[in-house]
């Protein structure tokens, strides 16, 4: 993520640190990305700050096991538009790209095939805006039926959010095209 972004002229900060989701913090940003995050990670008032920031249009961008995080916040269910069900092994499938004039599909084939771990979902929401979705048959381990997402965006309370599934494995970030897809939802995020 450092080198997109010094490819690409704009800057990231880095924490693992919650204590920083305040409003003076967040304020000073476009794009929050939250990249694997598991689990609960943020308490009420940091939260709220979250929320904020959101409604006062900022973005927000989820990669992987951003789904697989505060199962217990309404709120962030809505906003990523799903959550984590399970997965299979990793292993190899087709990716059927469904809006390829997306800033983060353009670059891709119509079928794109990559290895990683393919996230099930559950509690998926009909709002979102599905740009890339598995073909369940070039893989074991599907859970999802013929709708099932892998990367989608969404306008939501007053911000933007794109969500990818992809990025489990560290391979992933050496991935041409894959990189690609992260610089599109940046973009998508920030309206460039």
């Amino acid at each position: 993520m450092q080198e997109l972004a010094t490819e690409n002229n704009f800057e990231i900060i880095h924490t693992e640190d919650a204590s920083k989701f305040t409003a003076s913090f967040l304020g000073q940003f476009e794009l929050i990305i939250f990249l694997n995050t598991t689990g609960d990670i943020l308490n009420e008032e940091q939260q709220s700050s979250f929320e904020n920031f959101i409604k006062s249009g900022g973005s927000f961008m989820g990669i992987h096991s951003a789904a697989d995080t505060e199962y217990d916040w309404p709120w962030y269910g809505k906003l990523v538009g799903a959550y984590f069900l399970s997965h299979p092994d990793q292993v190899q499938a087709d990716i059927h790209v469904l809006n390829s004039e997306h800033v983060s599909c353009k670059h891709l084939p119509k079928v794109w095939t990559r290895f990683d771990e393919w996230y099930n979902y559950k509690n998926i929401s009909p709002d979102i805006n599905i740009l890339l979705q598995l073909d369940e048959t070039s893989y074991a381990g599907g859970e999802n039926g013929t709708n099932h997402p892998i990367a989608w965006y969404q306008e939501y309370d007053g911000g933007r959010m794109f969500y990818t599934g992809g990025g489990h494995t560290e391979a992933s970030y050496s991935e041409k095209d894959f990189r690609q897809h992260l610089l599109g939802g940046i973009n998508y995020c920030l309206k460039k």
